[in-house]
């Protein structure tokens, strides 16, 4: 079961993500996952990948796509795995397809967590982040006991810039700009199924479960 997880910043895919490599005993990766890891093992990708990122410059796509096919190729992924993050554009996803069909494969589903900016605006500035021991609270979902103080160390909470509305806005912007036409593609490739991520976080698992069949 090979899946590609879709979704606007703070739509809940990571999460969901999560839930299903635990329930379906597949790996959850992420191109920060695998960044991190051929740099720390000293592979040749991973010292390509590390020079353009020393120089602050994006890892060119056909670099990531040769990473992302690199991980999925490995032994754990051979009942499937859950791509988070990755493929962002039309040009990544139409690499990954072109190296998966080199070998022999393809992905199954590309999951899409669907929720209206408005909600996800709501959603993430509604979060507060402790300013010294970094725990993090919602004033709706995870409020604390006392308003605006740390539950676990009494120190004073901050609604951090990333989370803040006009924040939140431009990063949807860019999203629908570059990632919104994935939905398209995939969705005239056949494999892309929807969910309804306002709901509760249980809730979406199970839908998604029953997409993917239990």
């Amino acid at each position: 079961m090979k899946i590609i997880m879709l979704g606007a910043p703070g739509a809940g895919k990571g999460t969901q993500a999560k839930l299903i490599a635990d329930q379906y005993q597949i790996p959850h990766i992420s191109t920060g996952d695998i960044f991190r890891a051929n740099i720390k093992n000293g592979t040749e990708l991973g010292k390509k990948a590390k020079s353009y990122m020393d120089q602050g410059l994006l890892v060119p796509d056909e670099l990531v796509v040769d990473l992302v096919v690199d991980r999925v190729a490995q032994d754990d992924c051979v009942n499937g795995y859950v791509l988070d993050g990755f493929p962002r554009t039309i040009p990544q996803a139409t690499a990954l397809d072109e190296a998966l069909i080199k070998k022999g494969t393809g992905i199954d589903y590309a999951l899409n967590v669907d929720v209206p900016d408005e909600n996800i605006i709501r959603r993430m500035s509604g979060r507060r982040a402790c300013v010294n021991c970094g725990a993090t609270y919602h004033i709706v979902h995870i409020p604390t006991k006392v308003e605006g103080i740390c539950d676990r160390c009494g120190s004073e909470l901050i609604l951090r810039d990333d989370d803040k509305p006009e924040t939140v806005q431009k990063r949807l912007n860019v999203y629908h700009e570059q990632t919104q036409p994935l939905i398209d593609y995939y969705s005239k490739a056949g494999i892309l199924v929807s969910v309804d991520g306002t709901k509760d976080m249980m809730e979406v698992f199970a839908d998604i479960e029953k997409i993917l069949g239990e």
